[in-house]
């Protein structure tokens, strides 16, 4: 397979650079994702910070206290599990694919130096339209406790 492909996720929607981006290590591809906290999401931060906590609240029916999902607060791991709910990671395969795929805020030592990519088909400015309302991903995890933004 070809070298690792760095993409800069700077102004890319979530769902469209999420779904390039499971096809892309399904077929074997290396990818590292930076600026995680760039991403942007239609509908505004209102909207999408009530859809989150409403993600926050789901638990464990039968021992709410410790069991339950995980919810990541960091715009790395957002984007990372939004990617592995398009890949079948319940399989050998899928599990395979998710190591492929290393998540970024910011723009860490080993790829300050690489040509970075962006993915037109997920470009913010060609798939929302004007005057639609967007959200940062980093703004919508700061509003819901993540405590190392810069």
């Amino acid at each position: 397979m070809p070298k690792t492909i760095v993409i800069d996720a700077r102004a890319h929607m979530l769902g469209r650079l999420a779904s390039v981006v499971a096809k892309q290590i399904l077929s074997g591809y290396q990818i590292v994702i930076v600026r995680c906290e760039e991403v942007s999401i239609s509908g505004g931060l209102v909207r999408q910070k009530s859809k989150y906590e409403r993600f926050l609240r789901k638990k464990h029916n039968t021992n709410p206290t410790r069991a339950g999902a995980w919810h990541y607060r960091a715009p790395s791991r957002i984007f990372w599990r939004t990617v592995r709910g398009m890949v079948p990671h319940k399989t050998a395969r899928g599990a395979a694919a998710l190591e492929r795929l290393k998540c970024f805020e910011g723009v860490p030592p080993p790829y300050d130096r690489v040509k970075r990519l962006v993915v037109p088909d997920a470009l913010q400015v060609l798939h929302l339209q004007h005057g639609h309302r967007f959200c940062k991903l980093g703004a919508l995890a700061q509003s819901v406790g993540w405590k190392h933004q810069d």
